[in-house]
């Protein structure tokens, strides 16, 4: 990338080669998005394929960055009350009904009605105050002393209305409770968004983002992958398990094996003792692989065919 400062680029280097470390295989495309999202203070938008490792991303930054990680699971109807904060009713009842029982000492003094209302208004606010309030995900962010990694997983299942709720966090740091006003974040929190894709995000929210798409990896970053995560495999075993997995990619599947489920089956490899990919052990845990009967049927049509390539590949190598 010439147009890169040499600080620039030695910073994406690093992160390439920091991640790398800690198990997590990037590029250059998502190294890039991590260091300017970092130095923009922008969220982070990762659409792709379920499994391709979106979340796996906010984790490994979590940990590459020593800042605790706060999650967000998205869902349809998830509004503010479970996101943001929510009052804890039952601790102001029963500071209510000590009130109650103090009442006559606390009016005591107060002469006339309008030296009551206003003792007792200073009560009212007491009880919207921080001490009741229970924090949420998204308020824990804020508030946070030290900044946190803020994920906020798979968006595209919450609703449009939740989508408007974020976009003062998202271009602000901040939120606006009407019973306390404005809180703004200490420090502003490494935000990521998830989504797979299943709806489309609102023009607002992406404006407020850095956008990364992660595909399925090709072959020679999918073998990092796998040797990273199971170093215990063999170099011909693993080759031959990339190259069924990309291939089994290449039909027309109902769900296409997800990186995380190249990963399990890597591990069945070496929790089984195999030493070479052969069709029986193949066509006996392709539940590992594919999530649904209809593909599962479909790769076992195409069984004979898929191994001889991969075959091939393998003494190719």
């Amino acid at each position: 990338m010439k147009d890169q400062s040499p600080n620039a680029r030695q910073a994406i280097e690093g992160i390439t080669q920091g991640y790398q470390k800690l198990g997590y295989i990037s590029d250059e495309q998502i190294a890039t998005a991590l260091f300017l999202a970092q130095a923009l203070e922008k969220p982070l938008l990762v659409e792709g394929p379920p499994g391709v490792g979106k979340t796996e991303l906010a984790k490994a930054t979590s940990e590459y960055l020593g800042k605790p990680l706060i999650r967000l699971q998205c869902y349809e109807g998830l509004d503010e009350s479970k996101a943001l904060y929510e009052w804890q009713y039952g601790k102001q009842l029963l500071y209510t009904q000590i009130l109650k029982e103090k009442l006559g000492d606390l009016m005591a003094g107060a002469d006339t009605l309008d030296a009551s209302m206003e003792r007792l208004a200073g009560f009212e606010d007491a009880f919207f105050s921080h001490q009741f309030l229970l924090s949420r995900p998204l308020l824990q962010a804020l508030e946070s002393e030290k900044g946190v990694v803020l994920l906020i997983d798979e968006i595209d299942k919450s609703d449009d209305e939740f989508e408007a709720f974020l976009l003062e966090i998202l271009s602000d740091y901040q939120i606006s409770i009407p019973e306390l006003g404005t809180i703004k974040a200490k420090v502003p929190p490494f935000v990521f968004l998830t989504s797979n894709n299943t709806r489309e995000i609102g023009d607002a929210l992406k404006r407020r983002c850095l956008h990364l798409y992660i595909p399925f990896p090709d072959a020679e970053r999918e073998d990092m992958i796998v040797r990273t995560r199971v170093p215990d495999l063999t170099a011909e075993l693993r080759t031959a398990l990339v190259h069924f997995v990309q291939s089994t990619r290449g039909l027309d599947l109902k769900k296409p094996p997800a990186v995380s489920e190249t990963i399990d089956w890597a591990r069945t490899l070496v929790l089984l003792n195999v030493d070479i990919l052969e069709e029986e052990f193949v066509r006996n845990t392709l539940n590992v692989l594919l999530k649904f009967r209809s593909d599962i049927e479909q790769v076992e049509s195409e069984l004979p065919r898929l191994m001889r390539e991969t075959q091939e590949a393998v003494g190719a190598k």
